[in-house]
């Protein structure tokens, strides 16, 4: 007896947005410029995968708006993402972390309705170490018919029409929302197509991991090391479940991770450097970050407030980043309004301390 073999067609990311953005002029740019991203994805994923030998030759870049030297492939990641984006009529500007002002769109291209800001290579630092790295991408709407300035982009992460990241690891996949659920799309080397392979992904509610550089204990927040001190508890704390700790320090892969089996991360403001807010970039690297855990069920937060709801005030705006499973985030914003009103802290008074007249030992 013989079988058979039947070969399941899966659905192309070409196909997936074809079936959902169709109803207007405004739908099918948008798709236009998903599979524009995604194109720069797919060129960002061979460069990657060539690793040194595709710096050879290039010197490391100038310093960068952030005062980090750009390197080789940061640059040659932004430069594919200007040229994928700026030629089909659909982008009216551009930001990214690379480029110190928004990316006037050339005047031999048309200019569309959409803003794209993006950080090209996020996480570039573990080349060297061939740790996966990524790229991040907002889409945001463009109201008025000028070419579109730094204020322009200036719009709260609920706004955005469209989020992802693309993560170029032991496969390449790109994640993305258009507000309708998360849905991950793996490269498929054969015929050069990103295909779904994790429709729907949903994060748990309850964590059972957790990543934060630890080594910056000693300048976290209350509610940080409050929560911290829960999870290393484990069954034996408040969560009564035991916790393992992830760092990898690439935020594509920190927030795959938890998208894939759930988890929370934090990055928060801390006294290390008192003046600075956060570390993350609000615009392009917190704010699409955020769209998609919610989109999967989790919550993104600065600690103090939902992130999404935050109206930025420069284009390269940094910010504390809190995100993941729900319930895990929403005490965390607990911990924190505990620790401003002084409730997280045990009742002290001047009668009961040493030497007082109401202790044993008082004389």
């Amino acid at each position: 007896m013989t079988g058979t073999l039947i070969e399941v067609r899966r659905e192309s990311l070409r196909d997936f947005l074809g079936a959902r953005l169709y109803a207007s002029e405004a739908d099918r740019d948008l798709a236009s410029l998903l599979l524009a991203v995604a194109a720069a994805a797919r060129s960002i994923a061979g460069v990657v995968a060539r690793g040194a030998l595709a710096e050879a030759g290039r010197g490391a870049g100038a310093v960068n708006v952030h005062g980090e030297v750009q390197k080789p492939l940061d640059l040659i990641a932004n430069e594919i993402f200007l040229r994928a984006c700026e030629r089909d009529g659909v982008v009216a500007g551009m930001v990214s972390e690379e480029l110190d002002e928004p990316y006037a769109i050339p005047e031999r291209y048309p200019r569309g309705r959409y803003l794209l800001a993006f950080d090209p290579l996020d996480g570039s630092s573990n080349i060297d170490v061939d740790v996966t790295v990524g790229s991040i991408f907002s889409v945001l709407r463009h109201a008025g018919d000028e070419p579109p300035c730094a204020d322009d982009f200036l719009q709260a992460g609920n706004r955005q029409v469209a989020a992802g990241y693309a993560l170029y690891g032991p496969a390449t996949m790109l994640v993305l929302s258009i507000g309708e659920g998360v849905h991950g799309f793996t490269l498929d080397a054969g015929s050069a197509e990103f295909v779904l392979t994790h429709p729907a992904m949903r994060i748990d509610p309850d964590a059972g991991e957790f990543a934060i550089n630890a080594s910056n204990a000693r300048f976290w927040q209350p509610a940080v090391k409050r929560y911290v001190a829960d999870c290393q508890a484990g069954r034996d704390g408040h969560f009564g479940r035991d916790f393992n700790m992830r760092w990898i320090a690439s935020l594509v892969a920190e927030v795959h991770r938890i998208l894939m089996r759930g988890g929370v991360y934090l990055y928060p403001r801390d006294e290390k450097l008192p003046a600075r807010a956060g570390r993350l970039r609000l615009l392009y690297e917190a704010n699409p970050m955020a769209m998609l855990v919610e989109q999967a069920g989790g919550r993104a937060s600065t600690g103090r407030e939902q992130l999404q709801q935050l109206l930025p005030d420069a284009i390269h705006q940094r910010i504390p980043l809190i995100l993941g499973a729900r319930n895990d985030v929403e005490r965390i914003e607990r911990y924190h309004r505990e620790s401003d009103d002084g409730s997280d802290r045990p009742f002290a008074s001047p009668l009961f301390h040493e030497n007082s007249l109401f202790l044993p030992e008082a004389r």
